[in-house]
């Protein structure tokens, strides 16, 4: 258990919560959710011992081990991934080691005594399966057993990510704290890791901008908002739905008490010269001072949201995109097999499907970045495509100049005026507008470049993982400005909650080509069964063919 007690945190005159008291108990999932700027990272990193609260206290048994994913961590690292996984538990790891060292010299002499102590520190810690635990949670979040020896320094950015995630909750911890986990885990990934946290048997505060994610694990949100932390029980839906029902409250308690002393006062008005109401004046002025002195204006809310608005400059034909037969290999990695998809105006189609798959490539020959081995892709009749790219970085070039500049490049001269009320819809009002792109963080780098978007006016958008950098108020504004897009939509997410609102069509990628669904993706899980996307039952398959590929052999 971690009791947290008057905690408060400032920077310079800026206050970002203050006599936040709340308890994290065992067995307990907290979301912790806030506006962008908030806190929500600071909060995690005074509860993990990283930096100094203001005032107030964090505390926890003496022996109490923290699992801590940091959102700034990286890893490079020639050591096998199963090592480095197993290093989660350093004690463990210690031990491990020099264990393996004092065996390998005991050809000539064996130190029985520190092999004694060692081997106790080893079953403590449950060593023996150690090895298993830690395959098991590489393979969840979509790392196969065969590649458990290689070098972490062979994986991609995301793939390392995914390692220290596993060398995080492979390190046994009491609790867990963990910013951002979802970043660039595939849907599949995603599931095996609600599993994981349903079964932790310790408190655990996860950062998440994943809709559906927060409402499959958190059993309560820690939200920062109004300078201070309110702790709200249940999910991240029951969540907005009470604090939305509090706020309304307090509102009309505020309206109330204000009618209130708008009667008293026009009773004092009428008859303050009155000497017989005199003193029944005077009464009701001091329960006007009352009344006034409790009455505190509602804080302003941390959480701003964008305005997405997207058009389009004229309608597409009926056929929008026709692929056929398209292939796509990166040296012996075969991505794109022979696909075959038409698009037609009005398709809300989402791309899913593991990372690795081919998901993004797709888009890139869609879009002629990426040239396909072989097949075609035909664009039909007045269609103008308009892309965001998984990285919104891609876009901005060398990133020299400043948002305004960046921005007037798509406005065709319709002066300062017009594209500064764009960046205003896309919170970049006042100064933030002259912020130079270099110094632009991820988010900031999506809304601009969706506001380009929203500039440009295409009858098709192609958007890859839109929501990677967006908060969660972000999130919800561009799904409401996409459903009221004219056009036609091909997107590729891991965002269940996003996929569910949009979507009208799938196409899952798999191994063995793809599957087309007209429906919402709620529709497409039911018709193919939920257990397609479980990451254990797709684990368990492939190792039950490989074992049949052994046995034919």
């Amino acid at each position: 258990m971690i009791a947290v007690t008057g905690l408060e945190k400032f920077f310079g005159d800026r206050t970002l919560f203050r006599g936040a008291s709340f308890r994290l108990n065992l067995g307990e999932r907290y979301g912790l959710v806030g506006g962008n700027g908030s806190g929500k990272t600071t909060l995690l990193n005074i509860l993990a011992g990283d930096v100094p609260a203001s005032a107030g206290s964090v505390s926890m048994p003496g022996d109490f081990r923290l699992g801590v994913l940091r959102q700034d961590q990286s890893l490079h690292s020639a050591d096998p991934i199963l090592d480095v996984a197993l290093m989660g538990n350093e004690e463990l790891w210690r031990a491990m080691t020099e264990r393996d060292g004092v065996l390998a010299r005991s050809g000539e002499h064996f130190d029985a005594a520190r092999f004694s102590a060692l081997e106790e520190i080893f079953e403590q810690h449950d060593g023996y399966t150690a090895h298993a635990r830690a395959a098991a949670i590489l393979e969840g979040l979509g790392l196969p057993a065969r590649i458990h020896d290689d070098p972490v320094s062979t994986l991609s950015g995301g793939f390392r990510l995914r390692v220290l995630l596993a060398q995080v909750l492979a390190g046994a911890p009491d609790a867990l704290l963990l910013d951002e986990p979802t970043n660039h885990l595939d849907i599949l990934s995603i599931r095996w890791l609600e599993k994981f946290l349903k079964g932790f048997r310790g408190p655990a505060v996860v950062i998440s901008h994943d809709h559906r994610f927060l409402d499959n694990v958190a059993t309560h949100i820690l939200d920062i908002d109004y300078e201070t932390v309110t702790r709200y029980p249940g999910n991240y839906t029951r969540f907005l739905t009470a604090k939305a029902a509090e706020r309304e409250r307090r509102e009309k308690e505020i309206a109330q008490r204000e009618r209130e002393i708008a009667h008293h006062r026009r009773f004092v008005d009428r008859f303050r010269a009155k000497a017989s109401k005199a003193r029944q004046a005077q009464s009701k002025l001091r329960l006007i001072e009352k009344k006034a002195a409790g009455l505190e204006p509602l804080p302003v809310s941390s959480r701003r949201y964008p305005v997405f608005r997207f058009g389009e400059v004229r309608p597409s034909g009926r056929e929008v995109l026709r692929i056929r037969g398209v292939a796509k290999s990166f040296g012996d990695n075969r991505v794109l097999h022979g696909v075959n998809l038409e698009v037609v105006r009005g398709d809300r189609l989402a791309i899913v499907g593991p990372n690795g798959i081919g998901k993004s490539t797709l888009l890139n020959v869609m879009m002629g970045r990426v040239a396909a081995d072989a097949g075609t892709v035909a664009w039909g009749y007045e269609t103008h495509p308009g892309y965001f790219a998984q990285d919104p970085g891609d876009h901005l070039g060398r990133r020299a100049g400043t948002a305004e500049g960046w921005i007037q490049q798509y406005c065709d001269g319709r002066g300062t005026g017009f594209a500064r009320g764009q960046l205003g819809m896309v919170l970049f009002s006042g100064d933030d507008a002259e912020k130079r792109l270099a110094a632009l963080s991820g988010g900031e780098s999506a809304r601009l470049v969706l506001c380009s978007l929203m500039v440009r006016q295409p009858n098709v958008l192609v958007l890859d993982e839109p929501t990677n950098h967006l908060d969660l108020e972000a999130i919800e504004a561009l799904v409401e400005g996409l459903r009221a897009h004219p056009g036609t939509l091909v997107f590729v997410s891991h965002d269940r909650w996003f996929v569910g609102r949009l979507a009208n069509r799938i196409v899952e990628i798999t191994e063995d080509g793809i599957r087309d669904y007209r429906g919402t993706y709620e529709e497409y899980v039911h018709a193919c069964g939920d257990d397609h996307l479980d990451a254990d039952t797709v684990v368990l398959k492939a190792r039950e063919g490989r074992r049949r590929g052994r046995g034919g052999e």
